[in-house]
């Protein structure tokens, strides 16, 4: 492979051709997104970009457009964040193209492809992990890259907009606790994606500064889903001194946690107060309506989208901007019961 231009002088189109022994339109073809490019060819061109530190410095011409990725579409919090893109994305004459994982984090190769044909203005990653390698493809071709509430924790060079999970965490428990609960369940999520790790850390600091020490038999992990927190929720009511409350990593997970007390005959809040996170829509609409922690996920669409243009104009960003969550009382918490006759919470 033969860099000779070196990294004081950074590689034309010309000299990504020369060094991977292709000709300039296979470059180009690939730069675009173009298919009809063999998988050994495209990969040694792309080694190519990617040693030298190759950015496309001609006019490129972006078509008006933001692409929007998500882990999923079916989660309750996409809708609000589409939101608050389409805002932006409007008032500056631009479209929005969705796309979906389909449970994954991290993107295939299709997709690459695809977006690369596109050619979009900036991608925005909701809930999900874009390598190095698609980091670096993007930044090639100048496609400005924004993640919103990444799933590993956020460092350069892509910028992110997330919430203040840590905070939100510990204000779901704190309140809890001032309502005088001290056996307090915790189900968190899984435990590699980041804002869970991050409301798992408030409620444990909540926990700590009140000096209640942490019980392992109250906390479960699970996936971000209605399931897992019916699944957990029902073995902590097993428990011979089950929780008075339970703080749910999600809504989701809380919507569970309500479908196993009717089951077992557990009243929410007066026998069991349930706070969740995110503020979905249908949260206000349950029975009893769901204390929670919200998350802006309108405004970190919207941040996101601003922070792409500001990158495509070439002006500076913050590289990692954290929104304020916010304790919203509802009707799902209470004081604690009082002790039994045994001295036990119930």
């Amino acid at each position: 492979m033969d860099l000779e231009e070196g990294p004081t002088r950074p590689l034309t189109i010309a000299g990504v051709a020369k060094a991977a022994g292709v000709s300039v339109p296979t470059v180009s073809r690939v730069l675009n997104g173009e298919a009809d490019v063999s998988a050994a060819t495209r990969a040694r061109i792309e080694a190519v970009i990617r040693a030298s530190g190759y950015r496309r410095h001609d006019r490129v011409h972006h078509a008006g457009l933001l692409e929007l990725v998500f882990h999923e579409l079916l989660g309750p919090w996409a809708m609000p964040t589409i939101r608050g893109v389409e805002q932006v994305a409007a008032d500056h004459e631009l479209s929005v193209v969705l796309s979906e994982l389909r449970g994954r984090h991290t993107p295939e190769g299709d997709w690459m492809r695809q977006v690369l044909a596109r050619q979009p203005a900036g991608v925005i990653s909701v809930f999900a992990q874009l390598t190095a390698e698609q980091r670096n493809q993007l930044r090639a071709r100048n496609i400005a890259v924004v993640a919103v509430d990444p799933t590993e924790e956020p460092s350069e060079p892509t910028p992110s907009v997330s919430a203040t999970n840590r905070l939100g965490g510990r204000a779901a428990t704190e309140h809890l606790l001032e309502l005088g609960h001290r056996r307090i369940a915790m189900i968190g999520g899984p435990e590699r994606i980041w804002c869970c790790r991050e409301r798992q850390a408030g409620h444990d600091e909540a926990l700590s500064a009140a000096g209640i020490p942490a019980d392992p038999t109250l906390v479960r992990y699970g996936h971000l889903i209605v399931e897992d927190g019916y699944r957990h929720a029902a073995d902590l009511l097993r428990l011979p001194d089950p929780p008075t409350a339970v703080f749910a990593a999600n809504d989701l997970q809380a919507m569970g946690v309500y479908q196993a007390a009717r089951e077992a005959r557990v009243r929410i809040p007066e026998d069991l107060s349930v706070v969740g996170f995110d503020d979905v829509p249908v949260a206000g609409w349950l029975g009893p309506a769901l204390t929670t922690i919200r998350q802006p996920l309108t405004d970190m669409g919207a941040t996101a989208a601003t922070m792409v243009l500001a990158l495509v104009a070439g002006e500076p960003t913050e590289p990692r901007v954290e929104l304020p969550t916010t304790l919203v009382v509802r009707g799902s918490t209470c004081p604690a019961p009082p002790p039994d006759a045994t001295g036990l919470s119930r």
